[in-house]
C-alpha cells in the first residue's frame, strides 16, 4: 500500500515516516517547499530509511500541489499543521490558511481520487480546558487559542467529508506529544535545554497547567494502529496515556535528572491570556485500547531520558538563547 505522509519534515511526522517505513509501506513524504531544498527532521534519517520514501515539495495551503501529491496513493496520514499557540495570537490569518485551508485541500482531493483512508490529525487543545475527566471524545470543544480554533475548524470539516461523501475520514487526537526531534517551542525540550546549557534559572510560564504527555513513539504506533483497525473510519479517537503531571512538576524532575541547583523562574512573556490557558488535560484511552490493540509502551521517565539524551547530542540545531514561539 502506498501512503502519504503530509508535515513529514516535521517532529511527528518524520518518526510516522521512519515507522512506516519499517513496516514495509511504501511513502511518499510531503515537506514544505523551501529552496533551500531543506527536508526538515528527514535530513536526519538513515539512508537505509530514506531509500525508500518518495519525496514531493509542495505548500499544503496550495490544492494543486496537494492533488498532485495525492496522485498514485491508497491514504493519506495528514499531519501538515501550524501548532504553535503564542504564534497564532499574532498570526491567525495563517492557521486558517494552513490548517483550515490545507485540510480542506487533503479532503478534497482524497474525495476526487478515491482515497481508501484519510487519517486527519487533531489535537487535544480542542478540547480547552477539561470540563470533566478523563477527557474523552465526547467532551465540548472549546476554542481557547486561535491555533485550537483552527484545529476544531479542521476537524468539523473532516466529519462533513465522512458524513456527506462517506469519505473514509478518522480523526486521530493525541494528546500533548514529546521526545526526540520536537520544535524548541514545547515545553519539555524548553526546560531540557535550558539546563543543558548550563543555566540555572529556568524560565517558564505558568507551573500549575496538567497535561498528558505521550512519547513520539507511542503516538505513531497509535496512528499506526488506528490506520490498521478496519474498526475506526468515521471516528475520532483520542490518543492518551490517561496519566497527568503539572508543567512545576514536570520541571522538577527534569531539573532533578539533569541539574539540582538549578531554579525555576516565571517569565511573564511565556504566560498565555488569563482565558487562553488550558489548565488541565487528561485523556480517556478507552476508545482507542477498544478499537485497536494500541498500548503505551513508553513510561514518562524512559521518554524523558531518550528526549535528555538527544538533545545532548542535538543542541547545534537548536537555538537556546531565544524565546521560541
Amino acid at each position: 500500500m502506498k501512503v502519504l505522509v503530509t508535515g513529514s519534515d516535521g517532529f511527528i511526522g518524520s518518526h510516522l515516516t521512519e515507522e512506516l517505513v519499517k513496516k514495509g509501506y511504501e511513502v511518499k513524504a510531503f515537506v514544505y517547499y523551501n529552496s533551500f531544498s531543506n527536508w526538515g527532521w528527514l535530513d536526519t534519517l538513515p539512508e537505509n530509511i530514506m531509500k525508500n520514501v518518495e519525496i514531493f515539495q509542495g505548500d499544503i495551503r496550495d490544492h494543486n500541489g496537494v492533488e498532485e501529491a495525492m496522485k498514485g496513493v491508497d491514504a493519506v496520514f495528514h499531519l501538515a499543521a501550524l501548532i504553535a499557540i503564542p504564534f497564532s495570537y499574532h498570526s491567525p490569518d495563517t492557521y486558517v490558511d494552513t490548517n483550515i485551508k490545507g485540510t480542506l485541500n487533503v479532503l478534497q482531493a482524497s474525495r476526487k481520487f478515491g482515497i481508501k483512508r484519510v487519517l486527519i490529525t487533531s489535537t487535544s487543545e480542542v478540547y480547552g480546558t477539561a470540563q470533566y475527566a478523563p477527557i474523552d471524545e465526547k467532551h465540548p470543544f472549546q476554542g481557547q487559542s486561535p491555533y485550537s480554533a483552527t484545529k476544531i475548524g479542521a476537524d468539523r470539516l473532516a466529519e462533513s467529508f465522512y458524513r456527506s461523501f462517506q469519505l473514509p475520514v478518522t480523526i486521530v487526537r493525541p494528546f500533548n506529544t514529546y521526545g526526540p526531534r520536537q520544535s524548541a517551542r514545547a515545553v519539555i525540550p524548553t526546560i531540557i535545554m535550558q539546563l543543558l546549557a548550563g543555566k540555572t534559572e529556568i524560565k517558564l510560564g505558568s507551573l500549575t497547567p496538567t497535561r498528558d504527555f505521550n512519547y513520539v513513539k507511542d503516538t505513531v504506533h497509535g496512528f499506526i494502529s488506528i490506520f490498521e483497525s478496519d474498526q475506526t473510519i468515521g471516528e475520532e479517537i483520542n490518543i492518551a496515556t490517561q496519566k497527568e503531571i503539572s508543567i512545576g512538576h514536570l520541571a522538577q524532575e527534569l531539573i532533578r535528572q539533569i541539574n539540582p541547583n538549578a531554579q525555576i523562574v516565571c517569565d511573564e512573556e511565556r504566560l498565555r491570556p488569563e482565558k487562553s490557558e488550558v489548565n488541565r488535560l487528561l485523556g480517556c484511552n478507552k476508545k482507542i485500547l477498544r478499537l485497536t490493540v494500541w498500548k503505551p509502551q513508553y513510561s514518562l521517565e524512559e521518554g524523558l531520558r531518550n528526549t535528555i539524551e538527544f538533545l545532548k547530542h542535538n543542541l547545534d540545531k537548536y537555538k537556546i538563547d531565544i524565546y521560541n514561539i
